[in-house]
């Protein structure tokens, strides 16, 4: 019989911030894959019964790859077990939840997804941060520094728009490309940026910037992963530069 998959949002860090359901799922799990982000308090839910294993990878490390995770939650599943995989923030948010699906799916074994906090919202919980205003930011977009190909980032400039809040993942040793492309089709250097670093955990960091310094205070600042930037573009922003513009022709 095939086993089942679930996938377990286990938030930013903090454990209380786990889901009822998230502790439940853990508690009964045969398999446990956990990735680097996953408080070691998270773990303390598992039974004694489960297997734990680490599959995590950090910036640079190697790490596991994608491929032998695949493989290990192949063989799990046909040997009928119940697989908890543990991701940080929301498994559907940059979490390659995708791939680990369409293995599950392959092999006709149950599924369930387990939604997180994910690390962007609180990221702006942590600092006050309203990420929709009435009136002033009426978008919400999650979008990421990093792609899995050189030179294929998103298009920034399409997501960071007056009234707009722009959650940027995976971003840091981004921080001069995201400024110069933005500055150089228009957004206002005076823009709001925020640094959040280990959002949810008690070493979390807020590092206060504008879209005109953010390479420049990420580096001074010694901002490091895992950390979200966001960036909030009011409409009065947009207002305010248009006017000025106006005035300098």
């Amino acid at each position: 019989m095939t086993g089942k998959l679930t996938l377990i949002g286990c938030g930013p860090g903090a454990a209380d911030l786990l889901t009822l359901r998230a502790m439940q799922r853990i508690k009964t799990a045969d398999l446990i894959l956990y990735d680097r982000l996953v408080d070691p308090e998270v773990l303390s839910f598992a039974s004694a019964d489960s297997t734990l294993e680490y599959v995590g990878k950090g910036c640079g490390d190697g790490g596991r790859q994608q491929v032998d995770i695949n493989a290990r939650i192949s063989e799990a599943l046909s040997q009928g077990l119940t697989v908890a995989r543990l991701k940080s923030g929301d498994p559907m948010v940059f979490g390659r939840a995708s791939e680990e699906l369409a293995i599950a799916v392959s092999m006709n074994a149950d599924i369930e997804i387990v939604p997180g906090v994910t690390s962007a919202l609180a990221a702006a919980s942590e600092w006050s941060i309203p990420i929709t205003e009435r009136a002033e930011l009426q978008c919400f977009v999650v979008t990421t520094g990093k792609s899995s190909k050189d030179g294929k980032e998103p298009d920034w400039c399409s997501v960071v728009r007056p009234g707009v809040c722009a959650a940027f993942y995976m971003s840091v040793a981004q921080s001069w490309r995201i400024q110069t492309a933005l500055m150089a089709k228009g957004v206002p250097g005076s823009l709001q940026c925020d640094w959040i670093e280990n959002a949810g955990k008690p070493d979390v960091r807020h590092v206060s910037s504008r879209l005109d310094r953010l390479a420049l205070d990420a580096r001074e600042h010694a901002v490091k992963n895992p950390a979200i930037l966001l960036i909030r573009y009011p409409l009065s922003a947009a207002i305010a530069d248009t006017g000025q513009a106006s005035e300098l022709a």
